[in-house]
């Protein structure tokens, strides 16, 4: 019996077989088919792929907010933790220009310090231009070890708000940096009753408090080929809280939730959108505390890939969502931050236009995830809610431009 020849069947030989075949019959004659050349496959290593998408659809330029806005999570100075002085991280000028340019009437400086930093950095931004840029305090964690801290931050926020401060912000650190010793010992939770008096005291002078708890689920992972976010944590492994003694997201989520329902007189502007994962569990949430407010700050990127979704949540919280984008003057390693035209103009696409498959990031390689958004085309209403009135109803400012 014959040896069975094997043949290899590509799509390409196939391809080329069936040509071959229509034209031999066209001419009477047999086809006959030269043999494939085969093409060896490329290493590529994956930092270095850049790919360029094939699809043909409306590219929006927004450049200009349709409305005037406030930014009520930027970064533009930074104090050192013995809060005896602070720096801008760019000229108030060059920040003016920028905000003239892209219709931002008015930027909140979350990390504006404590103590000397405190007076400091509203020295140089909020007293010169007092409608265009406020400042939030801080907690003085270094100070958590001491006895009577308690009472001592509590009233440190009636001296930060005598000296101009508007609001609390609350940095991740707390669950996941700040320990009993500040630096040593075990980690405090979010819910630590020493901060009760702080929290009261923001209710009593109405400010509100802008707390970031916790970060993407997939920092509480392996890092491995499961997570979506490899190539961010692989490049900075340092942001990873797998293992050690960290909390799970979930526990900071609930140890966040719980400060809320025990301080329900105290407004909180949760970072973040919480978490812009889970929208459910998010909305399940905002269901539940009156006092709770988000803001989409770094998020976009997780909104605009479940767009229905984003735009459902849009529609129905549309009073408790607040503009935001975690904007700092510097920073290669998070190009989604960078303070600058292109960041506003993709917040001002994705929130304003339909358009579909584009960049969440001013970056040639997506930054937190090898994926693209699409854009929630909300109604003037919404937008204007988002752009102004809702952060302008917490700090006590007057209507848009007034």
């Amino acid at each position: 019996m014959a040896a069975r020849q094997s043949t290899e069947w590509t799509r390409r030989s196939l391809l080329a077989g069936a040509a071959g075949a229509a034209a031999g019959l066209r001419a009477g004659q047999r086809a006959a088919t030269a043999p494939e050349e085969k093409v060896k496959a490329q290493p590529l290593d994956l930092s270095q792929f850049e790919p360029r998408s094939m699809l043909h659809v409306p590219q929006t330029n927004v450049p200009r907010a349709r409305f005037p806005l406030i930014d009520i999570h930027t970064h533009l100075s930074w104090g050192d933790p013995k809060g005896e002085s602070s720096k801008l991280l760019m000229p108030a000028e060059e920040l003016l220009a920028v905000m003239d340019r892209k219709n931002i009437r008015t930027m909140v400086n979350l990390t504006g310090g404590y103590g000397k930093s405190l007076e400091g950095t509203i020295a140089m931004l909020h007293k010169p231009h007092p409608e265009r840029f406020l400042v939030f305090t801080q907690p003085w964690f270094p100070k958590v070890a001491e006895a009577d801290y308690a009472k001592w931050q509590g009233d440190e926020i009636g001296r930060a708000h005598k000296a101009g401060a508007r609001g609390l912000k609350v940095l991740k650190s707390l669950g996941l940096v700040v320990r009993e010793q500040y630096n040593k010992g075990p980690l405090i939770k979010v819910d630590d009753k020493r901060f009760d008096p702080m929290w009261e005291a923001c209710a009593a002078l109405n400010m509100p408090v802008a707390i970031h708890t916790s970060d993407p689920e997939a920092f509480f992972l392996p890092i491995d080929r499961f997570n979506e976010r490899f190539e961010e944590l692989n490049a900075h492994p340092d942001w990873s809280f797998h293992g050690k003694d960290f909390p799970s997201d979930r526990e900071l989520q609930e140890a966040r939730f719980r400060v809320l329902a025990r301080h329900p007189k105290t407004n909180f502007i949760v970072l973040h959108v919480a978490n812009s994962e889970n929208l459910p569990y998010v909305a399940e949430n905002l269901d539940r505390y009156r006092n709770m407010y988000v803001e989409i700050g770094a998020r976009i990127g997780e909104l605009g890939r479940q767009p229905r979704m984003s735009r459902k949540f849009f529609d129905k919280y549309q009073d408790r969502i607040l503009f935001g984008t975690d904007a700092v003057p510097h920073g290669r390693q998070t190009p989604q931050q960078i303070f600058g035209d292109r960041l506003y103009e993709i917040y001002y696409r994705f929130l304003e236009t339909e358009d579909e498959y584009f960049d969440y990031a001013p970056a040639p390689v997506p930054p937190q995830g090898r994926w693209r958004i699409y854009g929630l085309g909300l109604p003037e209403g919404i937008l204007r809610k988002v752009y102004w009135d809702n952060a302008a109803r917490l700090l006590g400012l007057g209507q848009a431009g007034a």
